[in-house]
């Protein structure tokens, strides 16, 4: 088979999204699929690979490094005439996404869309919750263009089936527990981090932005290191509230984006994991703590949802009740015989999430689509 994926945001971009498309076309050329990829011209792009077009982007306001794509219409209806995919995903909902939408539908291709971000509840942590309303009526009516909308949980998948998203399907997500494991703890770099192998390192991995309820996060750190005043707190990745968090918690080690087995190293060398974020559709970084031995905090959707066991694996938080989550960061990470037996049970959780089994199951859709045009999409991928 032929696919086309388009997305707006791809490596070496660090974000949930960029690595979930990824992974979505590696598994698709593993399984023996012809696969071209469109997206916008990153910074220090060469001339584009045979199986990837390259369209004009511009920068995302308050989002250094990362882009979104220019409407491409055109040129997406001509390379497609040429060249026709026997089915499409587009994987986000800026200008780029729409154009692929428009010209799949003007060449009569079948095309999926991913609904990767819930824009409707940024607009509440963006100060402006009036607007979640119109945003999520302008996702409703991008996702209908397409014949399927692929969610990661049940959860969500409900949520948008209430709201007048059609033929929504859930396309569950996995990690990579080769790369993302509890061996990779480095007592080095914990010395780096000034810690002991009795310390306790508290850990953020993602993006430092609004949107990821930080100020919460470090008030539940602050309960922590009343009662263990060896923690400390490690934040990886960037974003735009990274330097004024910075100026306002000297204390707190800042360790910039890391990829791959750097990223590995740091999730595995931590202690706890503390995620306050409510605006996740999904939450990548929560299997990949898992995975890494990690207990987790974090609020009880998405990701956490699906998989988080209270007091097993960590802590699931009923939304809102900002105070329990203060309190299991608190508890779980002054508790060093506690942690010790939720290191052993998280691998567990995740053992079964094979990224072989997504391609599998993305596959399928796909193919459901280019053979049925979505009319047996959801049946299939039950």
């Amino acid at each position: 088979m032929r696919y086309a994926i388009v997305t707006e945001t791809y490596p070496p971009e660090v974000n949930g999204v960029a690595l979930t498309v990824q992974g979505l076309e590696q598994g698709l050329r593993e399984r023996g699929h012809d696969v071209e990829l469109v997206r916008p011209r990153q910074d220090g792009d060469g001339g584009p690979a045979a199986d990837t077009l390259l369209v004009r982007g511009a920068g995302l306001p308050r989002y250094p490094g990362l882009k979104f794509g220019l409407p491409a219409t055109r040129t997406l209806r001509k390379r497609w005439q040429l060249a026709r995919p026997d089915a499409i995903y587009v994987a986000t909902e800026g200008p780029l996404g729409w154009s692929a939408l428009r010209a799949a539908r003007q060449l009569g291709i079948p095309a999926a869309t991913g609904f990767h971000t819930r824009f409707d509840d940024y607009m509440r942590d963006y100060g402006a919750p009036w607007l979640q309303g119109v945003a999520l009526r302008w996702m409703r009516r991008f996702h209908n263009g397409a014949q399927a909308t692929l969610v990661p949980t049940r959860e969500l998948q409900e949520f948008l089936q209430g709201e007048g998203f059609d033929n929504v399907v859930r396309l569950a997500r996995a990690v990579d527990t080769q790369q993302f494991d509890p061996t990779r703890r480095d007592r080095e770099l914990r010395a780096q981090w000034r810690l002991g192998d009795r310390d306790v390192a508290a850990i953020y991995v993602g993006r430092i932005a609004a949107e990821k309820n930080l100020p919460l996060a470090v008030r539940a750190f602050r309960e922590l290191q009343k009662m263990r005043p060896d923690a400390k707190f490690v934040w990886v990745g960037d974003g735009p509230a990274r330097a004024q968090l910075q100026r306002d918690n000297p204390d707190f080690i800042f360790c910039g984006v890391q990829r791959g087995d750097d990223l590995a190293r740091h999730f595995a060398s931590g202690d706890l994991f503390v995620f306050a974020s409510h605006s996740e559709t999904f939450g990548n970084v929560t299997l990949e703590a898992l995975a890494s031995g990690v207990p987790t905090v974090a609020f009880d959707y998405g990701a956490a949802r699906e998989i988080l066991r209270n007091d097993i694996h960590g802590a699931a938080i009923r939304d809102g009740d900002d105070a329990g989550f203060i309190d299991a960061v608190a508890r779980i990470g002054s508790d060093d015989l506690l942690r010790s037996a939720m290191r052993m049970t998280c691998r567990e959780a995740v053992s079964t999430l094979r990224p072989a089994q997504v391609a599998e199951d993305f596959d399928h859709i796909l193919q459901s689509l280019a053979n049925d045009g979505g009319s047996h999409v959801a049946a299939a991928a039950t």
